[in-house]
């Protein structure tokens, strides 16, 4: 792969839109982080950098419904979970039910790059993020701000989520991608879904990368991210139509979500079967668009 090839990358910061809602702070605040992706990839950055980066700035800030934004589970307790896959080395990392700490995409990295393993859980991902030295919630009652939930837990059985991620296509056509949850709300104690899981809640190879947002037992069970590379790959379907059949697969079992994708050639899709999705993207020829609906 040579340099100067096109850049480009999407993030998302969950498929749960709420029309009634005014995202007045979280759409200049994709905006400023594709700008600010858009810099670094310009500047040589790799594009496992800038996906951690961005993922870890979009946990942090306690918009959306991971990281700093996530809620509590039912029985009280914050499990927050986390993935990264690297396209060009195939190399993956993920932590699942982790407590007790700031960024789960940095505790999926050093899983990737300090272990020879791809996913840790519970006590024994919150042991592996202390012995590297990853920043601790000093306070968690009072660190979390419980974004999305504005009209409380959503009834019984009904699984209300929250998520973000980003995919990325740096100057040397190397593709990342990652996802980040604090899970559906009000959701069952050990309760994992897709956004640990490598080929449900993100994706990357040499071909495609792709992160999840939704209802994740759905996403679960149709494999989704894998099956858009799987679509692209064995189908020799468009990134378009590989990203409309995964999720069609999905509604026809009755779930919702959306997903974020980009190609080996720099194209992005940034495509949902529910209410809206929270996103932003860079466009190969340097558009910038952010939406939700």
């Amino acid at each position: 792969m040579s340099d100067n090839q096109p850049i480009a990358l999407a993030l998302h910061g969950g498929a749960i839109a709420n029309r009634r809602r005014d995202y007045a702070r979280e759409i200049p605040h994709m905006q400023g982080l594709v700008e600010a992706a858009r810099d670094r990839l310009l500047a040589g950055a790799s594009a496992l950098d800038v996906a951690v980066e961005t993922i870890a700035a979009l946990e942090a800030s306690g918009l959306y419904a991971a990281g700093r934004g996530a809620s509590p589970n039912g029985a009280g307790h914050y499990e927050l979970d986390a993935s990264l896959v690297d396209g060009t080395t195939g190399a993956a990392g993920a932590v699942a039910a982790l407590q007790g700490f700031r960024s789960p995409i940095l505790a999926a990295r050093a899983v990737m790059e300090a272990t020879p393993h791809v996913l840790l859980a519970g006590d024994g991902a919150a042991a592996f993020a202390h012995e590297q030295g990853l920043a601790a919630i000093d306070d968690r009652e009072n660190w979390f701000t419980h974004a999305g939930l504005d009209g409380g837990l959503p009834p019984p059985g009904e699984l209300a989520h929250g998520t973000v991620g980003c995919v990325v296509r740096d100057a040397q056509g190397r593709l990342a991608g990652g996802t980040s949850t604090g899970g559906v709300f009000g959701k069952l104690h050990g309760r994992v879904g897709d956004t640990p899981l490598v080929g449900a809640g993100v994706w990357a190879d040499r071909h495609v990368a792709v992160s999840s947002t939704g209802q994740g037992e759905y996403f679960i069970r149709t494999a989704a991210a894998a099956q858009v590379a799987m679509r692209m790959r064995f189908g020799r379907e468009s990134l378009e139509d590989a990203t409309r059949g995964a999720l069609a697969d999905i509604a026809a079992l009755g779930g919702e979500g959306g997903m974020i994708a980009i190609d080996a050639e720099g194209h992005v899709v940034m495509r949902f079967n529910s209410a809206g999705l929270k996103r932003a993207a860079l466009h190969r020829d340097g558009r910038i668009e952010v939406g939700a609906f």
